[in-house]
C-alpha cells in the first residue's frame, strides 16, 4: 500500500528517485498516465492491468466512457526503474502536470500521484477546510 508524502526533485532528464518505501512494489515495472487535477498517476504494472480489465468493460456506445478511456490510455507509459531507483516521467506527462524541478509524491493506497509542488500546496490548502468539515458520508461505510 502506498502511503505518505515525499518531495523528490526532477533531474535535468526528467527523472525522479522513487521514495524508498515504494521501490519494492514499483521495481518490477510501473505505468504512468494522466491523473485528474493535473497530476500523474503511477500504478504498479499489475494494478494497472487490473484497472484496465475493469475500465475496458465500459460500453463503447458511451461517449463519456470513450472520452475518458482515450485520455487515460493515450497518456499511459510503462516504465521500469533503473538501478539507482530512478524513473523517467515522459515529457508529455511532465507537460500535462506542469512538472518542473520541485515535485510532491503522495501515496494513494493502490497508486502514487506526482504533483507539481506548488499545485499540490494549493490543492491541499483548498481541500483542508472541506476535509475537516465533511458532515455527510462521502465514502459509504467508512465511519
Amino acid at each position: 500500500m502506498f502511503l505518505g508524502t515525499y518531495a523528490p526533485r526532477l533531474d535535468e532528464k526528467g527523472r525522479i528517485i522513487l521514495p524508498a518505501k515504494y521501490r519494492d512494489e514499483l521495481a518490477p515495472g510501473l505505468v504512468m498516465t494522466r491523473g485528474q487535477e493535473r497530476c500523474v498517476y503511477v500504478f504498479p504494472r499489475g494494478e494497472f492491468e487490473e484497472l484496465h480489465q475493469t475500465i475496458r468493460k465500459a460500453p463503447i456506445t458511451s461517449k463519456e466512457a470513450r472520452d475518458y478511456l482515450r485520455m487515460f490510455m493515450s497518456g499511459a507509459s510503462d516504465e521500469i526503474p533503473d538501478k539507482q531507483n530512478r524513473v523517467t516521467i515522459p515529457a508529455n506527462l511532465r507537460t500535462y502536470a506542469n512538472l518542473d524541478r520541485d515535485v510532491t509524491v503522495i501515496g494513494m493506497g493502490n497508486r502514487v500521484e506526482i504533483w507539481d509542488t506548488e499545485a499540490w500546496s494549493t490543492y491541499s490548502a483548498e481541500q483542508e477546510g472541506s476535509f475537516a468539515d465533511i458532515t455527510e458520508e462521502v465514502i459509504p461505510g467508512l465511519f
